[in-house]
């Protein structure tokens, strides 16, 4: 398999757990290993974590070699560095790396993408318009249903709404809008997880999932007819702390949210270090790491790469069953 790293925001510890990761699977040699970076962070990465893996640096991936034994570094150039701190050059650079991963998918040169952690205040300094990978992502690929999806060993989730406030969630939610993101999340879960019969939890958005209607009718209106209608598949509206409290996210194969801390905030608890954020229903494979730039402890050597050497086995995985799906059909 071809997989292929970006740098997320160079001043945070993406550079930093993507050179762990690319040491911990350089020992296996079962994959090729691309990163796309600055050669001069690089550099500074490599040497601080005395890594000993043989690379190349080039400035194209047309011109890297096709040798497992040595990890092409796809070069950047040479960046302003801002340790510590989300910046305009920052989030140019994130961009940058992330348009080249999507460059290198969509022309055959590598099978999955595993994106290192971005900052949103990078990318608005930046002038990118798009909040996250996600939309970025399905912007690029021209999907319209794409879903932000969350993978562990313990739990699997997935959002209605994803970086909007609060404040429009009520607003955002609708028949046609849990059509597209469940219908979507049901076909991730046959195709990409091989689950053939999936059984899918629905979180109410109101507390105690509306009470009846006594506190929201979005559930009453919305989601238990929506419910009703798809049985085969799908259960719900549960309200959501109970639901937790009770660990009946056990009996399911994947819990859907009606908002970002709705899911995220159990999720972390439960699978901090081993996270994986699946970007579900687009036509290429992408993953990165559940936790974000982690400024504080950028440039110190001290990051835990857990969580984006278990993105990058999970996209592999999603990479394989695919094609077992595709030669099934």
């Amino acid at each position: 398999m071809r997989l292929f790293f970006t740098c997320g925001d160079c001043n945070g510890i993406g550079p930093e757990i993507v050179c762990k990761a690319l040491s911990y699977f350089y020992g296996k040699k079962k994959h090729k290993l691309y990163f796309t970076v600055p050669q001069n962070i690089f550099i500074t990465v490599y040497e601080l974590l005395k890594s000993d893996f043989e690379y190349e640096i080039v400035n194209t991936i047309e011109d890297s070699s096709l040798d497992r034994n040595i990890i092409s570094i796809i070069n950047l150039g040479i960046a302003k560095v801002s340790i510590g701190k989300p910046t305009k050059i920052s989030g140019k650079i994130a961009l940058k790396a992330l348009l080249a991963s999507f460059n290198a998918v969509q022309n055959n040169f590598a099978d999955c993408i595993i994106t290192a952690p971005i900052s949103k205040e990078a990318f608005h300094n930046a002038g990118v318009d798009f909040p996250g990978h996600t939309e970025l992502f399905a912007s690029l690929t021209k999907t319209e249903n794409a879903v932000m999806f969350f993978h562990s060993a313990k739990i699997k989730c997935a959002l209605l709404t994803i970086h909007i406030p609060l404040k429009n969630v009520s607003f955002s939610v609708n028949k046609n809008l849990l059509k597209k993101k469940i219908d979507t999340i049901v076909q991730t879960l046959q195709k990409d997880f091989a689950i053939k019969k999936p059984r899918i939890a629905l979180l109410g958005l109101n507390p105690h999932a509306g009470e009846n209607g006594l506190l929201g009718d979005e559930e009453k209106n919305i989601f238990i007819p929506f419910v009703n209608e798809h049985r085969e598949f799908l259960q719900g509206p549960f309200p959501a702390d109970a639901f937790f409290g009770m660990h009946a996210y056990k009996q399911f194969d994947a819990v859907v949210g009606a908002f970002h801390d709705q899911v995220l905030i159990p999720f972390k608890m439960l699978s901090f270090s081993d996270g994986v954020n699946f970007t579900a229903g687009l036509p290429i494979v992408r993953t990165s790491p559940d936790h974000g730039t982690a400024f504080d402890i950028a440039g110190k050597g001290v990051a835990d790469p857990s969580s984006i050497i278990h993105a990058a086995k999970l996209a592999v995985t999603i990479c394989k069953n695919r094609m077992k799906h595709g030669a099934n059909n």
